[in-house]
């Protein structure tokens, strides 16, 4: 099976908001909004064109796809870091991993190497049944919670890349603060 993964094309929204409603119905049907769930088309192709959307392709098909949203863009993450937006597999894949392979992915060639970024981070709903126990299998820690009116409590989390450059930003991030006081 050939994987390729690249940069979703706006020609390609109607595909891509398949997947996500795809993706997102078990969630849609826990009675927690996440905007992926149900963005209609206008609203799918603005995402598209206002963040960094990639798609896993298996033998030419999206079979997973995760937005990073980015720190200067209309809507940034909570910590000036890179974040993880809309990210989900298709459900008929079962056992592939292919949001796993995707996450990896975008951490490596795009955070890293191509941002530079020292860590990533993303939101979630706490009271989803099984979302914050993946991402603190796949490295995130729990930063803080809050409430954005979406009818369910968001949890940040973050993810480490490089420890060395996490360190050096965080005393950057301090610095910038102290003197703004």
């Amino acid at each position: 099976m050939q994987l390729d993964f690249r940069q979703v094309r706006e020609d390609e929204v109607e595909t891509y908001q398949a997947l996500m409603h795809a993706a997102y119905a078990s969630t849609k049907a826990l009675g927690i909004k996440f905007d992926a769930a149900s963005a209609d088309l206008e609203k799918t192709l603005r995402h598209l064109q206002s963040h960094g959307v990639y798609g896993l392709y298996a033998d030419g098909e999206m079979v997973s796809s995760i937005t990073i949203r980015y720190p200067w863009g209309p809507l940034p993450g909570p910590f000036g870091l890179p974040h993880i937006g809309w990210f989900g597999a298709h459900p008929d894949y079962p056992g592939q991993q292919y949001g796993r392979k995707i996450q990896d992915w975008l951490e490596q060639e795009i955070i890293i190497g191509q941002l530079r970024a020292p860590a990533v981070s993303l939101g979630t709903a706490i009271s989803h049944p099984w979302l914050k126990e993946m991402y603190l299998k796949r490295g995130f820690q729990p930063m803080h919670t809050t409430d954005l009116g979406k009818g369910h409590i968001t949890l940040y989390m973050k993810k480490v890349l490089d420890e060395s450059a996490h360190d050096a930003w965080l005393t950057r991030q301090a610095a910038q603060q102290g003197n703004k006081a």
